[in-house]
């Protein structure tokens, strides 16, 4: 009867295996094992509270025998009971210090609870028992894969996975210690193996979608994630996982619908509505935006994210801008996001009175608010400088944090310029710059700036678009990068973030220098940049890549490997560069020590755009920004041209605060000469006039 009752249960017939359970259990109810084969029946027919009382009556007929403890902590285990898993298996082990399934399910259990020394404990125990079981090198791959040692984790569980090549928990075991090396590929066959052999297990199929976008697949990954998606049960993280592979994909219609689900469930996932919004902004039907987020707003009022979502879809010179956000303060007198919208919008009409009162109102509630006490002191410079300054010093009293120090200090330089204090201003923002020297990386040294150049390669019939985006230190380069963001998916900015940015050999700041001396092959360091590309998500090899600075060393690279991707470099009067890295800043920070060093850095590196604007030696574009670099829509319509595309509109306030008009160097020639003599003879070069 036992043997038949198992071929059922091999077999999948769940049926006739309960019916031969319980006929057995009836024939010999004093049986334990008729019992544990009832338990058995039962936990395959779904009924797991059934089977764990079948199992205890086996327990109570028999209780010396440790397999039946053990098969009692399983179903604790798939029932989530685990501190009576543990007393289950506790009790096996006592009965049998050769149970060896028991000291492995112990193992993983406090692998779950993060005891990874009391995991390691038991696994040596499971050694004894077992020495070459896959499970104990299962067990030791586990460990080390815990401790960090992702080189002997791999060993072990490789070793795993060839003696045991169908076993689903080696499968995955082993597809984690691939993603901790970084082999996403193998990690994907992996957990597709171990996927097959656990067809149900939602969480393995979600983390190959995942796997999948890392590796730039984001079609692939979002029909993976597909089947998961039908049932009732479907969670909103993972429908809003749906819509940004979807988005991805470049498929906003497929996105929409799990998006929009996913917003009914969970009104306030501020990623959700960002995607959301993006599918909504990319199907360009303004109107059907409006309504989505109209409904949802008259179920979830109080959510700030949606009422930030509702106003991203206007555009923020509209009236109905104002509106909306005059509705959400209406909803939410003391939301600061609120007061904030309602300040920048009423800032933006140049009602100064009404944009001065929201900010009082803000600081009224968080009275180190930037923006708010900044716009307070713009309003005081207009009507008393000293008490401007006076209230700036007030400020700076009240705060002993560094960073807020550091910002104080800037508005108390943009104060003085505003008052016309051009020397103490700059001897300001100088001194900041010296206060960052710390935290900032070193000034990379220009090569020669006209190499040796090779014959131009011709370019592949079919290949992929690719251009690559430089500016230096003021000339704006960031507000490229904004629209960039916000209108090609092919962007990549993540040279700028720390912790995100590539690992290739044009993130290295010796790259220039060693090609430049020919200590690096051209073709090497292009093919380490193509390599690296699926990483970062480029799919297909199309990129508009923004680089941390241009040399012309990169010139044989591009000649002879991708002689048909453009250079897009931001510039300006060199001067007035000067004067906005001085005041403003660089999205790259570096180690500078006064405005003369600067600006013969500058010269230095501006030479390389020089020559490459009077060769022509790729192709590319000098996107000179000196009198559109604060309105988005020209800065969109140029970067177009010079990617033969048509970019949508951007929003008006995408770039945040103005910064100094075109010319304004002019007024600092005195404070500056130095400085700007010796970025006279580039700016000339450039086709700027010398003064």
């Amino acid at each position: 009867m036992q043997a038949d009752i198992l071929d059922a249960l091999r077999r999948g017939a769940n049926e006739d295996a309960l019916s031969l359970a319980r006929a057995a259990t009836a024939a010999n109810p004093e049986d334990p094992q008729a019992h544990r084969a009832l338990a058995m029946a039962l936990r395959a027919s779904g009924d797991g509270d059934a089977a764990l009382a079948s199992i205890d009556r086996a327990i109570a007929l028999a209780p010396e025998d440790a397999d039946l403890h053990f098969h009692r902590a399983g179903y604790l285990v798939g029932g989530r009971q685990l501190e009576a898993a543990q007393a289950a298996l506790s009790q096996t082990v006592e009965l049998d210090p050769n149970q060896f399934g028991a000291y492995v399910m112990q193992a993983q259990l406090a692998l779950g609870r993060g005891d990874i020394d009391e995991a390691e404990r038991l696994a040596r125990l499971a050694a004894r028992v077992e020495p070459e079981h896959p499970w104990t090198r299962l067990l030791e791959g586990s460990v080390a894969l815990e401790r960090g040692d992702a080189d002997a984790a791999l060993a072990l569980l490789s070793q795993a996975a060839e003696e045991a090549p169908d076993d689903a928990q080696i499968r995955y075991a082993l597809g984690f210690a691939h993603l901790k090396k970084g082999h996403l590929a193998f990690a994907e066959q992996a957990f597709r193996g171990a996927l097959e052999k656990m067809p149900s297990a939602r969480g393995v199929r979600a983390l190959l979608a995942d796997l999948l976008r890392r590796q730039g697949r984001p079609q692939e990954a979002a029909d993976e994630l597909a089947p998961l998606l039908e049932g009732d049960d479907t969670t909103p993280a993972l429908r809003r996982l749906a819509g940004e592979l979807e988005l991805l994909a470049g498929r906003p219609e497929r996105a929409l619908p799990q998006l929009r689900l996913a917003l009914a469930a969970q009104p306030d996932d501020t990623r959700m509505l960002q995607a959301l919004y993006e599918a909504l902004r990319r199907s360009g039907d303004r109107e059907q935006a409006r309504s989505v987020f109209e409904a949802a707003l008259a179920t979830s009022p109080q959510v700030a994210a949606l009422w930030q979502a509702r106003l991203a879809v206007e555009d923020a010179a509209d009236p109905l801008a104002l509106d909306v956000a005059g509705r959400w303060l209406a909803q939410m007198p003391e939301s600061v996001p609120a007061l904030e919208a309602n300040m920048a919008l009423l800032g933006m009409r140049r009602d100064g009175e009404g944009a001065e009162a929201m900010a009082r109102r803000i600081v009224a509630l968080v009275p180190g608010h930037r923006s708010a006490q900044m716009r307070i002191v713009d309003r005081l410079v207009a009507r008393d400088p000293d008490a401007a300054f006076a209230h700036i010093q007030s400020l700076m009293s009240q705060t002993q944090a560094l960073e807020a120090q550091y910002e104080l200090r800037d508005w108390l330089a943009h104060t003085q310029l505003r008052a016309g204090h051009r020397e103490a201003a700059i001897a300001g923002w100088v001194g900041l710059h010296a206060d960052a020297a710390p935290r900032s990386l070193p000034l990379p040294e220009p090569t020669a700036p006209a190499p040796a150049l090779p014959p131009i390669v011709e370019p592949a019939a079919d290949a992929p678009a690719v251009a690559f985006l430089a500016g230096a230190p003021g000339s704006g380069v960031e507000r490229l990068a904004a629209i960039l963001a916000g209108a090609l998916p092919a962007f990549r900015g993540d040279r700028f973030i720390h912790g995100r940015s590539p690992e290739d050999l044009l993130q290295n700041f010796n790259t220039t220098a060693k090609l430049a001396a020919g200590e690096l092959d051209p073709a090497a360091v292009a093919a380490d940049w193509r390599d690296q590309l699926p990483a970062r998500g480029v799919a297909n090899g199309e990129v508009v890549d923004w680089l941390m600075w241009w040399d012309n060393a990169l010139l044989p690279m591009l000649r002879t490997q991708l002689s048909h991707a453009r250079v897009l470099i931001a510039v300006r009067d060199p001067r007035d560069m000067l004067l906005d890295w001085i005041a403003f800043r660089a999205p790259l920070m570096l180690q500078v020590e006064s405005p003369l060093q600067m600006a013969q850095w500058l010269a230095r590196h501006l030479e390389h755009v020089a020559v490459l604007h009077e060769g022509s030696p790729i192709i590319y574009a000098l996107l000179k920004l000196d009198e559109i670099h604060d309105d988005p829509a020209a800065v969109a319509t140029m970067l177009g041209e010079a990617l033969n595309a048509n970019l949508p509109a951007p929003p008006a306030d995408i770039f945040g605060p103005s910064h100094f008009e075109a010319g304004r160097w002019r007024e600092f020639s005195g404070v500056l000469a130095d400085a700007f003599a010796a970025l006279t003879p580039v700016a000339r070069r450039l086709g700027y006039p010398e003064t």
